[in-house]
């Protein structure tokens, strides 16, 4: 007796596109029917990209998605699973249908919405009350969405309804280490109902967002059976007969430092490509922050895509200037070298009249060192309204947690690359990315990191060791740890008082930065909302 065959796609959506995003469903479905499979199956959302945000609380947006829809549906040649938006009553659903024989035949509406970290879904949806269950050549087959397996209860009520095996539609978003979580905790949900299940996830970028794939099944016994390999369109045909699956390919697993590199790169590829940018410019110090995201830009785009730009002041090293040069060689890209000195002697002039009225000069403040920022900020800009391309910025996480950075400067351009890659990891990329082939001078992994905006700058002169700072900030930032907490493990107390007066201060510079790539599972941007304004005091002993 032959199986029943279900193909699994993982598809880059682009939110809003419903036309594109339409044509690749269907051009999915025909490979499917190619290979003799009987269902598509495809992500959450799918019709209509996610996040779609606050499209959601357009009535136009439901209205040409159900349009959408209706006619996919009528162009399908097998039967599929979409996943999109529903207004039903005056509510709205984020829902799935089946599509079959030109019509949707029924829909299925999310039961659990999630409302922490990046998702907003009660925001926008109502929840779903019932399960659904479809029959499909004689095998009973249930629907969850994403959170519906994350909590007991909603794959269960699905197995209590009739169904025997489960199709989980999904867009979870990448983190580190994100992919164990997804197989411990379906693994959780077939040792309460004994149903095979696949897991179907999003691929792509989606502004701060990637979405790693990575889809895959398990069997009754939660053993994983097939899985995808991330950060790519794909799809696997996967055959339930006799009660189970069987047995199917397994992407190799990836090193940590790999998946995090790929994430980033497919977080540039698909915020340039759908955003219509033709190439990126980047200011290249000789430090190791530039040096990554430029390695990182050029494998996303090509070097035909990527410009980078020198811009020594009198501080600067040759042996920055030298790296530079080499690093840019490397690649292949284009490369400029735009010396500042005579803007800084510019500045300077313009600015001395009104100094001099404010009183003698401090001994030491960060005044001349931000114009250097500020200028080199002017230049990329000036670049990039010419060409046309965007600045991608330099930031690591562990700078943004404190400020480390120039308004304006540093920190002017339209994406942060690495702004969720704290200091440490950045090294470990960097080296990983050399293993693939030596594209960063050995001098930028070795020398202690400098801004080199006066003589003889480090960035130790003002931070804590990065071991420390990063241990710190992913206490206090990524586990909301208090600094009681903090101390108690081990970390000094000195550094921990300065650290988070940092975090709380520089609020204000991380609302102006640019999005980036979110690889941790706390990163600034949509999962992270504390208040610019604010006097609490945190817990620093058992009286506060």
């Amino acid at each position: 007796m032959a199986g029943l065959k279900i193909a699994v796609a993982q598809l880059n959506c682009t939110v809003g596109d419903l036309a594109g995003n339409a044509e690749k469903i269907l051009a999915a479905a025909r490979e499917a029917q190619a290979a003799g499979a009987d269902l598509l199956l495809t992500p959450e959302l799918s019709l209509v990209g996610y996040p779609p945000e606050d499209l959601l609380l357009r009535p136009d947006f439901h209205r040409a998605a159900a349009r959408a829809l209706s006619a996919l549906a009528a162009r399908l040649p097998l039967p599929a699973i979409v996943g999109h938006p529903e207004m039903r009553g005056g509510r709205r659903y984020n829902a799935a249908s089946l599509l079959r024989e030109g019509r949707i035949e029924l829909t299925y509406h999310k039961q659990r919405l999630p409302n922490s970290e990046v998702f907003d879904e009660e925001r926008y949806f109502a929840p779903g009350t019932a399960p659904c269950v479809f029959s499909l050549k004689g095998v009973a087959l249930g629907l969850a969405i994403c959170e519906d397996i994350w909590l007991p209860g909603t794959v269960e009520a699905t197995r209590e309804a009739g169904a025997e095996l489960l199709l989980a539609l999904n867009a979870s978003p990448f983190h580190m280490n994100k992919q164990a979580t997804r197989h411990a905790v379906l693994a959780e949900r077939i040792a309460a109902t004994g149903m095979p299940a696949i897991y179907c996830n999003l691929v792509g970028g989606q502004d701060e967002l990637v979405f790693d794939g990575s889809s895959f099944a398990l069997d009754g016994a939660g053993r994983l059976t097939h899985e995808l390999p991330p950060f790519v369109e794909a799809q696997m045909l996967i055959e339930y007969r006799d009660g189970h699956w069987l047995p199917g390919k397994i992407a190799p697993p990836m090193p940590l430092e790999a998946m995090v590199y790929e994430a980033l790169k497919l977080g540039v590829k698909d915020y340039l490509g759908k955003n219509g940018f033709p190439g990126a410019i980047i200011g290249l110090s000789g430090g190791i922050d530039s040096a990554l995201t430029l390695a990182i830009a050029v494998d996303a785009l090509g070097p035909e895509r990527v410009r980078a730009v020198m811009m020594p002041s009198p501080y600067t090293a040759q042996m920055s200037l030298t790296d530079a040069r080499e690093m840019a060689k490397r690649l292949g890209v284009e490369y400029d070298e735009i010396p500042i000195a005579a803007a800084m002697t510019a500045f300077g002039a313009m600015l001395e009249p009104v100094f001099a009225r404010l009183g003698p000069k401090p001994e030491w403040d960060t005044t001349e060192e931000n114009i250097q920022a500020r200028i080199r900020g002017l230049m990329l800009m000036a670049l990039s309204n010419r060409t046309g391309r965007i600045v991608l910025t330099t930031g690591n996480k562990s700078e943004m947690a404190v400020g480390y950075a120039t308004l304006y400067g540093d920190m002017a351009g339209g994406f942060a690359v690495i702004k969720d890659v704290p200091k440490t990891f950045v090294y470990r990329l960097a080296r990983w990315r050399n293993a693939q082939g030596a594209v960063i001078p050995d001098n930028v992994l070795t020398r202690p990191p400098s801004a080199e905006l006066k003589p003889n700058q480090t960035d130790q002169d003002s931070l804590p060791p990065y071991e420390v700072l990063d241990a710190i900030i992913e206490a206090y930032m990524e586990r909301d740890e208090s600094p009681k907490e903090i101390i108690a493990r081990g970390l000094p107390e000195a550094d921990v008082k300065r650290v988070v007066a940092l975090l709380k201060k520089n609020e204000y510079k991380r609302r102006q930065a640019p999005p980036g790539v979110r690889v941790s599972r706390r990163a600034f941007g949509k999962d992270w909302r504390y208040p610019i304004t604010s006097r609490y005091p945190d817990e620093w002993s058992d009286e506060t």
